[in-house]
């Protein structure tokens, strides 16, 4: 069976270029958000701040338990934990740089992050106690970065590539912390009697 060569040109994908240049011109002030994006600005610009919400909850509970880690195996923990921290922090500024090249306000509002939050902030100081924690808060970015980038599909690519950046490094530290509870003796996991 002979198959026959299809040849598009350029005009086949594009309305007429002139229109686009028109209203590039006219919308001039909409930055990056043309008539080709394709999602809910505004459920995008939510679910943004939310997931900086979760990034910001995240670096918190990370820092203080980079400081508050104690006893035997405090030390190779608690550098995991402070990495992790500046990670995190790194993903809030993608997200609210994002935000802002969409046209939205980055919220930092302290008074509302944790209702925001897709994790929890959390104050343990038992030493497995925090790495369980932290693997729960990761474990559960993962689920939630997983449903964005499905849910924002081809509408918002570069919004997905973010959150499809950010699910690597999560999936990234949710197996370091799986490798932390794996080498702590089962009859060593108690972090009394000592600090780092």
């Amino acid at each position: 069976m002979r198959q026959e060569r299809v040849f598009c040109t350029v005009a086949d994908f594009l309305t007429d270029i002139e229109q686009i240049r028109d209203r590039a011109r006219k919308e001039m002030g909409k930055g990056p958000v043309t008539d080709a994006y394709g999602a809910d600005l505004e459920r995008v610009l939510q679910v943004l701040n939310e997931a900086l919400a979760t990034e910001i909850v995240c670096t918190l509970r990370y820092k203080r338990h980079y400081y508050t880690a104690s006893g035997l195996y405090s030390e190779p923990v608690a550098a995991e934990f402070l990495e992790h921290a500046q990670q995190e922090q790194e993903h809030a500024d993608k997200l609210a740089q994002r935000i802002v090249q969409l046209g939205g306000a980055p919220d930092f509002d302290p008074d509302t992050l944790t209702t925001r939050a897709h994790a929890e902030y959390d104050a343990s100081s038992d030493l497995i106690d925090m790495i369980k924690e932290d693997l729960v808060a990761e474990r559960v970015a993962i689920t939630s970065y997983t449903e964005i980038i499905q849910w924002l599909g081809k509408d918002d690519p570069t919004t997905r590539r973010v959150f499809e950046d950010l699910l690597a490094q999560e999936e990234e530290h949710a197996d370091d912390l799986r490798g932390l509870l794996e080498r702590i003796p089962q009859d060593r996991r108690s972090t009394t009697g000592g600090s780092r």
